[in-house]
């Protein structure tokens, strides 16, 4: 009788991303951030924020690459690089309307399609991290409303 025999893998060599789709990431937050920062609400947020716009853009690239590729570049916490900033429920609606059309402009239509998903839901799971709590009208608040 014949046992299944077994395998045991030392470590596994993940694909390297393609060039072409990793250049489609670095240009989707380059053109996110050409827009965002001439948006009259996100424009002074992204500006009193990020003091090194070079850097910026390779680390949320790196973020990209890392959700949508699976990548190993960022190694950051987007919800503590968040909860600093002066953000209110509006700016989310607004960050994914400016995230929407730059993917649209940069990225394939299946690439921009999971990107545009992944924003969604990491919009929403950073909304309501930093307002986990309802004031008397129900509007989302970071302050319990007692």
């Amino acid at each position: 009788m014949n046992q299944p025999k077994t395998v045991i893998s030392v470590g596994v060599a993940t694909p390297r991303p393609d060039p072409d789709t990793e250049a489609r990431l670095r240009r989707l937050v380059e053109r996110f951030y050409e827009i965002g920062r001439q948006h009259p609400v996100l424009g002074p947020l992204f500006e009193a924020a990020i003091t090194d716009w070079d850097e910026h853009i390779t680390v949320v690239a790196d973020f990209w690459s890392r959700s949508l590729l699976g990548t190993d570049r960022y190694r950051g916490n987007v919800f503590s690089s968040h909860m600093r900033l002066p953000v209110e429920p509006v700016h989310f609606d607004l960050w994914l309307t400016v995230f929407r059309q730059a993917a649209a402009e940069t990225l394939t239509p299946m690439l921009a399609e999971q990107a545009i998903a992944k924003a969604v839901h990491m919009t929403h799971s950073i909304s309501v991290g930093l307002f986990p709590y309802r004031d008397a009208e129900g509007k989302p608040t970071r302050k319990p409303p007692f």
